[in-house]
């Protein structure tokens, strides 16, 4: 009896797995032998799901009656998972455009928030912005991040920094999850900054006994689905106990910690993370050796950000320590107003060339490790039976272009496919 399934991608030069034990993480040692298939196929069910991976011919002896809604001939092309983006900043109004000439000028990060600059210029744009207007920027993004090759992208709220524009940031983000094909980790980020006026204290206040309480009311009524909670912890923004306070309150209401740490000053904030069991933590350019022994041990994935460093010219976050030490590292492209990059194949590059990862190391970063660090690696992050049919296929026969060629992804990326839909196909024309 013929079975139908929805997309067979056959033939392929190279099918890139990643990992194919089901491993929920990789650490060095892995990330440096991922696994490939050469001359593979993947066949992708009704419901999205994996069905099977493997070299062509046993696929082909397989499935010998089997029929599919699209056949994606990959002779000479390579097939990657969907590329996972662990930490963007994609909801907001009020271009930066003009911080950029600032920074180039030599002002800091620290110089341009004091001068009503930075999040505080996004905060009152993004106030004022009406959800329509925030939903219609927000959907060209992460379509934007798709024709990059990005499945799953995680979205922070923390432009509103009360409990009105808050809501209203998370609102947007989950209709986007409703209205688009990619796949969205949603994480409340309401302690971005002290809004103005506030001290640190009273912000705390209001995020604990008014935001909170909120989120979890809408939440438990099911129409908002939240993930993961974010602090930033740093010096004059939200200092560790306070940061310890509310990641501890999102914790206990179900959500994955996922915060930004050490990024300007050493605070102790990877020890802090991996003290509370966080999931993650972002950032990490001035963590200490204590901070990296700490997430080693208590497995706190590390998302790096190598765009942020390179634009804000900081020093480079210490991706070889981290990976000697048997880190969990992640990548992630910190779209923001700050830093506006939608592409993991330049992210990837810039680790590569910034924080000296190897490509195997950089993919498996930007794949099931992105994906541990959101608490979905077990559904995404490599090619394996019954995850996602999120996956690439790339006009190139070895899948390293990907990187080395530094911003030809529309060029190098034929198809993007997601749950086993082609979302993205670059090899159509204009008839001239």
């Amino acid at each position: 009896m013929s079975k139908n399934y929805r997309l067979l991608v056959k033939n392929a030069k190279q099918v890139v797995l990643i990992c194919n034990n089901g491993e929920k993480f990789m650490t060095k040692p892995g990330m440096q032998n991922l696994s490939v298939i050469e001359n593979g196929s993947v066949v992708i069910g009704s419901d999205g799901l994996i069905k099977a991976v493997g070299p062509a011919e046993i696929i082909r002896a397989q499935y010998p009656e089997a029929s599919f809604d699209k056949v994606i001939d990959a002779s000479g092309m390579c097939v990657l998972p969907g590329l996972v983006d662990a930490h963007t900043h994609p909801v907001w109004a009020g271009d930066r455009v003009h911080e950029f000439a600032m920074k180039l000028a030599g002002a800091t990060y620290m110089d341009v928030h004091r001068a009503g600059g930075g999040i505080h210029f996004t905060v009152e744009h993004t106030r004022a912005a009406r959800s329509s207007e925030l939903l219609a920027s927000l959907s060209s993004r992460l379509v934007r991040m798709q024709r990059a090759g990005t499945t799953l992208v995680e979205c922070k709220s923390g432009y509103g920094l009360d409990l009105q524009t808050e809501l209203k940031m998370l609102e947007v983000i989950e209709e986007a999850r409703h209205t688009l094909p990619i796949n969205i980790s949603s994480t409340y980020c309401g302690a971005h900054a002290v809004p103005k006026g506030k001290t640190v204290a009273e912000a705390t206040k209001d995020i604990l006994q008014v935001q909170l309480p909120r989120l979890k009311e809408q939440m438990s009524a099911g129409t908002l689905r939240v993930d993961n909670i974010d602090v930033f912890c740093e010096q004059g923004v939200f200092d560790l106990s306070s940061t310890r306070s509310i990641l501890q309150a999102g914790k206990d209401m179900g959500l994955n910690i996922n915060f930004h740490g050490d990024e300007l000053h050493p605070m102790n904030s990877a020890q802090l993370g991996a003290e509370l069991g966080a999931l993650a933590i972002s950032h990490l350019e001035e963590v200490t050796d204590e901070g990296i022994a700490a997430m080693a041990t208590a497995r706190t994935a590390a998302v790096l950000l190598p765009t942020t460093a390179y634009i804000l010219r900081l020093p480079q976050p210490r991706a070889r320590d981290m990976l000697e030490a048997g880190v969990v590292v992640a990548l992630g492209s910190d779209f923001n107003p700050n830093a506006y990059c939608c592409s993991m194949p330049i992210v990837m590059h810039l680790a590569c060339v910034n924080m000296r990862m190897s490509m195997p190391e950089a993919l498996a970063a930007a794949t099931i490790n992105a994906a541990y660090a959101l608490g979905r690696s077990h559904t995404h992050g490599s090619l394996e039976v019954n995850k996602h049919g999120d996956l690439l296929v790339l006009n190139t026969t070895r899948w390293e272009h990907l990187i080395y060629q530094l911003g030809g992804h529309q060029e190098l990326i034929r198809y993007v496919v997601i749950k086993g839909n082609i979302v993205v196909d670059n090899g159509k024309t204009m008839d001239l």
